[in-house]
């Protein structure tokens, strides 16, 4: 048995998919805050898999979900980076104190091996492009990217105090069907307001790496599969970047609307904490004979065309 935190989330459910068609069993602990239920429903009636109600604030509840487990993918988090400005102890309470409950009661049931979904968020405003693992020191600038860096040391503690076994993987911005934020949804939703236009926060020239989110959760499983050690750190993205305004012109040339002006903010940021460039170092992940199957823009395009499928125009 294998326990997805999160798995009702946009990353987490694909994650589920995929360790279904791998044949396993899987267990999913969700709040529902941000995941839903109907990312999940084609599992309903297969015996695969398993959706738990429940907060990983909640102690009991997770020691509860512990039982039987192997495995342990800790996705749940805040999903957006932006609303730790307005709440601040959200990451704090919904990353940090989550992680923390979650390495506890493994400890307490004996489960001994964790897989993280960490991010580029942790490397703040990084002087050395593209980006690798042992960059440092690492200075995060938002209060998401603190939680997942204090996160990571709380798995590399327990790893180093109690034998367990970490994989904390640090992914580029994941895009595709199912994403309920993020640029490419944001997008979507402004033309859906107004055809005619779509406002672009910043000055469009920030610049990031787009990975799909089969291509991350495939990246995921293949490191588990080939690297057996204690901890492991690896960037997942594609080795290249997409530009916002770049991603504004393919939104709308997926969209099928004719006359939008894009329309700039202005500034290097998009919003407080928001890195303007991130190009994660792939280098590790690639020695290991992981192929991303879309780079960037492939990514990008083809998470417009599924989103206005889903969301509509």
């Amino acid at each position: 048995m294998q326990l997805v935190t999160g798995g009702a989330g946009f990353i987490g459910s694909h994650l589920v998919d995929a360790l279904v068609e791998r044949g396993g069993s899987v267990r999913v602990l969700d709040n529902f805050s941000s995941g839903r239920a109907s990312f999940l429903a084609h599992h309903e009636g297969s015996g695969a898999v398993e959706v738990v109600t429940g907060d990983l604030l909640d102690r009991d509840a997770v020691i509860a979900a512990m039982k039987g487990v192997e495995v342990v993918h800790h996705m749940a988090a805040n999903p957006d980076i932006r609303l730790g400005v307005e709440i601040t102890d959200t990451d704090l309470k919904q990353g940090t104190i989550a992680t923390y409950n979650v390495l506890e009661a493994m400890r307490q049931s004996g489960v001994g091996r964790i897989s993280f979904a960490s991010s580029s968020a942790v490397y703040g405003e990084a002087e050395s492009m593209p980006t690798p693992e042992t960059y440092g020191p690492i200075l995060p600038i938002s209060l998401y990217g603190a939680s997942k860096l204090a996160s990571e040391a709380l798995i590399s503690s327990w790893v180093g105090t109690f034998g367990a076994q970490g994989y904390i993987h640090r992914f580029a911005n994941i895009v595709g069907p199912r994403g309920t934020h993020g640029v490419i949804f944001d997008f979507i939703h402004k033309l859906k307001q107004d055809a005619t236009r779509l406002e672009v926060l910043g000055n469009g020239e920030q610049e990031k790496s787009y990975m799909s989110a089969n291509d991350c959760v495939r990246s995921m499983l293949h490191i588990m599969d080939t690297d057996e050690g204690a901890a492991n750190l690896y960037n997942l993205g594609t080795g290249d970047t997409c530009s916002v305004s770049r991603i504004a012109e393919i939104v709308i040339e997926e969209s099928g609307l004719e006359g939008v002006s894009i329309e700039y903010t202005g500034g290097e940021r998009g919003w407080a904490g928001d890195v303007p460039k991130t190009y994660l170092d792939v280098d590790k992940l690639l020695r290991t004979g992981f192929e991303p199957s879309a780079m960037s823009e492939t990514a990008v395009r083809g998470t417009a065309r599924a989103l206005i499928g889903e969301i509509g125009l």
